[in-house]
């Protein structure tokens, strides 16, 4: 069974979400014939790099864009043409994939200059697409320098990176540079239900919430995770579907807590409820939470309650990161709390993260922190 993040793969640029920035730019040199000679694509895992990379191949490449002037000026490309169909299908000779992490040294490189120089065989252009390009080492990116300062007029290279940092300025100095961001959790959520609904998985809409913001911005880790979760929707052995995938299934499959569990419990620290919210605690750890990560979201979930309480316009900020009812909840909660004792609970939870990451004792820094802080 194909991967859902590779079977709904982009195949046109205009499908690549929250990179509307840099795909208008490419989408335009397209259209007037002036897509460089040298890139490097840079951000976090899963915000489409590399399928941006392989979209820009297929743009060079795509033979109606050159035998169709009207065509081109769309700046996409027909995703029809022997090219477009052999670099989908990863078995195009002209362009070629190298990892990196896994052949990061000289003789890549070198191989990589030599074979640069050779006419395409069937296309108009040899693209090389470097995944990792971090990875490469100081003698391999001296190799690459000269063929980034005069490529063959048929090549394109294109560096994708999640560490950008690492290279060297004088590569970085030679290509244009694309920087792809987290996406926000409100435009996962609206993919995942797409794909969800067209695979004929039924889940409930806060299970989805969750599975989008265990992605943490990356569309692609949101998308595994799905797919893993959709057996859950599956009766052993018979392919039926069986009952809707609710929140409380995703929460014990990833261990991660759902933002509505999250705001009960800062609802009753909120309110100085002790035995609340130790009880809450004890019955997340008894389902499987990793409580770590509760307290991970615990601080992420006040630092936006306080700014709400500070600055109400930053409500216009969450909204990619929230849906319309959690900021509701976050709104509610700020207007009821103290901004003060919001900062102190803050700085409680921010210690005690820091000691759970390191401590055996799995939620004991988190109960410390709330005894201390919050009433009997």
């Amino acid at each position: 069974m194909q991967a859902l993040y590779r079977k709904y793969r982009p195949r046109k640029l205009e499908d690549v979400l929250g990179q509307e920035t840099n795909i208008e730019i490419i989408k335009n040199a397209a259209k007037i014939g002036k897509i460089g000679q040298a890139y490097i694509f840079y951000g976090p895992r899963g915000t489409g790099k590399t399928t941006t990379a392989r979209l820009l191949a297929k743009l060079l490449n795509c033979e109606k864009r050159r035998d169709d002037a009207a065509f081109a000026k769309l700046g996409e490309p027909c995703n029809e043409c022997r090219e477009c169909r052999a670099i989908d299908a990863q078995n195009s000779f002209d362009v070629t994939e190298i990892d990196a992490a896994s052949n990061r040294g000289i003789d890549e490189i070198r191989n990589l200059k030599e074979n640069i120089r050779t006419a395409p065989a069937s296309a108009a252009h040899r693209v090389y697409i470097i995944d990792e390009a971090h990875m490469l080492t100081g003698a391999a990116f001296n190799a690459l320098l000269k063929t980034l300062e005069e490529p063959p007029a048929h090549a394109v290279i294109i560096l994708a990176t999640t560490e950008y940092e690492k290279l060297p300025p004088t590569i970085t100095s030679r290509a244009q540079r694309f920087v792809f961001r987290k996406l926000p959790k409100t435009t996962i959520i609206k993919k995942l239900s797409s794909m969800a609904q067209a695979e004929g998985i039924a889940i409930d809409d806060a299970a989805l919430e969750l599975i989008a913001a265990a992605g943490e911005g990356s569309l692609r880790d949101a998308e595994s995770l799905l797919g893993q979760i959709a057996s859950l929707a599956s009766a052993a052995g018979d392919g039926k579907k069986t009952s809707t995938i609710d929140l409380a299934a995703v929460e014990r499959a990833t261990g991660r807590a759902g933002l509505r569990t999250v705001y009960e419990l800062a609802a009753r620290m909120v309110k100085g409820d002790l035995k609340g919210s130790l009880a809450q605690i004890a019955a997340l750890q008894d389902d499987g939470h990793d409580m770590v990560q509760v307290t991970k979201e615990l601080i992420h979930y006040f630092r936006k309650v306080l700014s709400l309480a500070l600055n109400p316009s930053l409500e216009s900020v969450f909204q990619k990161e929230l849906t319309k009812d959690e900021i509701a909840d976050a709104k509610k909660l700020a207007a009821s709390s103290n901004p003060a004792f919001i900062i102190t609970l803050l700085k409680a939870l921010i210690r005690a993260y820091a000691e759970m990451r390191y401590s055996p004792f799995a939620a004991v820094p988190l109960e410390v922190a709330l005894a201390e802080n919050l009433g009997s």
